[in-house]
């Protein structure tokens, strides 16, 4: 039985989302299939390249998040009877 795989497929694996079953098959189709591979290789730079670019927010956003959230519960709360 020949087996194909999605981009979707792919991405799952990139992302470690696929099970042993699956990462045996598609390490196989990877092997088997240049294309295949090219797009696995693709996806592991904008990978790479997400997680390059993934920023925590500063202290004082997340200071004023909370401060709105605090003002915001207090101020708009309804009595339900």
């Amino acid at each position: 039985m020949i087996q194909t795989f999605t981009q979707h497929d792919v991405i799952r694996y990139v992302y470690q989302e696929t099970t042993e079953e699956e990462n045996l098959m598609i390490q196989d189709g990877l092997v088997h299939d240049n294309e295949m591979l090219e797009f696995y290789l693709d996806m592991l730079d904008v990978k790479a390249g997400l997680d390059k670019s993934f920023q925590q927010p500063s202290e004082r956003s997340i200071d004023n998040i909370l401060a709105y959230s605090r003002n915001y519960t207090e101020s708009h709360q309804t009595l339900v009877v």
